[in-house]
């Protein structure tokens, strides 16, 4: 193994694949992570929808390379990066060096100069995200059983969530699905069918990436699901009573926040251009602007394709990059020519609306049904780590299908009982 340092910061999708492409590469890896787990994104809001439990989407990291020694995973935030010196700080102020550096550090919510909001609208991005929305959304319909004033009781079985991209429309779905069809019988005081979902755009349509069509058709299905669908309108404020939607106000005590994202601060770290989501611009070959020994991968980085549309924030695009950029360090260390500027090749997009429908796009080939749910729950156990997991996953899916019963309903934070403001 030669001395060669390659630092990851990041155990995402791109960390991962960065890692895992360096493999027999005879190089020192550090593999750093906020948390010991990799977390598939694609169905984090299956946990917050009580479908899935945390364990079914998560892995230890240490787990995943037990086996690799040239792998030191460390637990750990990155606080800032010296790229004079070659260094890498950690809050407690632990340093490390490096010669080759890979910032995968992700995104988090956007709340579009109103922070303000994050307590009371929480977004989705990690599996305490997650735990707190279906926490919230379980309470809720605990709290209207015994709730004598029918205002607040309307309240809380109204939720709202903002931002009708992919997480926005699965959440609706799905909580419409547990009100509507899941939850009636199991209540004495309250009629769940009654329940409002609330979706707000600010934009035309919903899924904006997807074509019109395919917007359209998911839109009908949410409708018929009894989501109300609000576009064209921002929401202008939030608080512990509801949401304003432009003049509108919506009384509801549940909010969820799928509006946007920015980045991790990774451009400030390196003191390099970024764009409006703090997203570092990078070159062609993946690097930080004027920094040739540093990698930026993932919703940290810019990057733009051959037809002027920046690559999507999403899991494959992730993957090619952290795949690219283990291609370029083995080009590097044995001095081979370096590849071609880096590619991405878009290999579709996909959402579901509730548990029996779905949107693919592939381009020429659109899908939209229950074929396309098919596709869309085939490809996500063939992507997620482990037989294990495709086995549990797939017997979850399996058990709601035939029983409509959700298997991930406990609430079991010590703060159940006190009352969320």
């Amino acid at each position: 193994m030669s001395d060669h340092h390659v630092v990851v910061v990041g155990g995402g999708f791109g960390g991962l694949q960065l890692v895992n492409g360096l493999k027999g590469a005879g190089v020192k890896i550090t593999l750093i992570d906020r948390r010991n787990h990799h977390l598939f994104q694609p169905l984090l809001y299956q946990v917050a929808t009580t479908i899935l439990s945390t364990s079914e989407i998560a892995w230890p990291i240490r787990r995943l390379y037990a086996d690799r020694p040239d792998v030191t995973v460390l637990l750990g935030e990155v606080t800032g990066v010296d790229s004079a010196a070659k260094t890498v700080s950690l809050r407690g102020g632990l340093t490390l060096g490096y010669d080759t550096l890979v910032l995968a550090t992700g995104a988090t919510h956007a709340y579009f100069g109103h922070d303000e909001w994050e307590p009371v609208a929480p977004g989705l991005k990690t599996l305490e995200d997650a735990t707190t929305i279906r926490r919230r959304v379980l309470l809720a319909f605990e709290k209207a059983e015994m709730e004598a004033d029918p205002a607040v009781r309307d309240a809380l079985l109204t939720f709202t969530i903002v931002g009708a991209g992919p997480t926005g429309v699965e959440l609706a779905g799905i909580i419409a699905e547990l009100a509507h069809f899941t939850l009636p019988k199991e209540f004495r005081n309250i009629d769940t069918r009654k329940t409002r979902v609330v979706l707000v755009e600010a934009g035309p349509r919903v899924l904006p990436s997807f074509a019109e069509e395919l917007s359209a058709y998911a839109q009908k299905a949410l409708e018929k699901l009894g989501v109300e669908v609000h576009l064209g309108k921002p929401v202008t404020d939030c608080n512990a009573d509801g949401v304003k939607i432009g003049e509108t106000f919506v009384a509801s005590r549940t909010i969820v926040w799928a509006a946007g994202v920015t980045a991790s601060p990774a451009a400030k770290w390196l003191g390099v251009p970024a764009d409006r989501a703090g997203r570092v611009v990078v070159e062609k070959d993946l690097t930080a602007p004027g920094l040739a020994d540093v990698f930026v991968i993932g919703d940290t980085a810019s990057v733009m394709r051959e037809d002027g549309k920046p690559v999507p924030g999403i899991a494959p695009a992730a993957k090619q990059q952290g795949g690219y950029v283990a291609k370029v360090i083995r080009a590097r260390l044995s001095g081979k020519p370096a590849p071609a500027s880096f590619r991405y090749r878009h290999q579709g997009s996909l959402a579901t609306i509730g548990q029996s429908a779905a949107i693919i796009d592939f381009g020429r080939i659109k899908l939209k049904g229950w074929i396309a749910w098919w596709i869309w729950g085939l490809a996500h156990i063939y992507f997620l780590i482990g037989t294990r997991s495709r086995f549990s996953v797939a017997w979850s899916w399996l058990w709601i299908y035939l029983s409509g019963q959700h298997s991930a309903r406990l609430i079991t934070q010590r703060e159940t009982m006190r009352e969320e403001g």
